[in-house]
């Protein structure tokens, strides 16, 4: 299991509580998390328990979860992972986010890419999934760049700050080349 992933302008790094004041900038963005699962965080106590909560997750082989760097400026801009890990069946749900400050400059998809890479090449997965919000279309953009495949909508498929929000469904396989 690989802790550390380079892309030509990307580290991503497996997450640890010493980036919670960068990731509490980011979660704390209501533009951020307009479509994540979370309401924006108020202070950086949430950080830190979201973060303990991933590495619980990563120890028992449930979820991997990176905090994207810029390589240049070594600037925190974001996160992205495996948000559940289902090797028995090949397959992988990712989940990302980029600060508000840096959208725009094709980090998601380099993230992402190499996300999808590591999946297959090296955990030996064959699916890699992903759920969007029907609004998100900076997320739907950058699977669609990538080539994921829309197989169709879940509907009201899960609770979202209190209300059940239809999920499109994306996915990639390793055959997909």
């Amino acid at each position: 299991m690989n802790d550390n992933l380079y892309t030509k302008r990307l580290h991503l790094k497996r997450m640890t509580i010493a980036d919670s004041a960068g990731l509490f900038r980011i979660w704390s963005d209501p533009h951020v998390t307009k479509f994540m699962n979370i309401d924006n965080f108020q202070e950086e106590k949430q950080a830190e328990e979201m973060i303990a909560y991933l590495e619980e997750l990563a120890r028992t082989n449930r979820a991997i979860r990176f905090s994207i760097f810029e390589l240049q400026t070594n600037e925190l801009i974001g996160s992205c992972g495996y948000n559940s890990l289902d090797f028995e069946n090949g397959k992988t749900e990712i989940g990302y986010d980029i600060a508000k400050a840096s959208w725009g400059n094709g980090y998601a998809p380099e993230a992402i890419a190499k996300l999808v890479e590591n999946a297959f090449e090296t955990l030996g997965l064959n699916r890699v999934e992903a759920k969007v919000e029907p609004g998100n279309e900076n997320s739907i953009k950058v699977l669609e760049k990538l080539n994921f495949t829309y197989e169709g909508t879940l509907r009201q498929s899960e609770k979202s700050k209190g209300r059940f929000v239809d999920l499109l469904m994306y996915s990639k396989l390793k055959s997909d080349g």
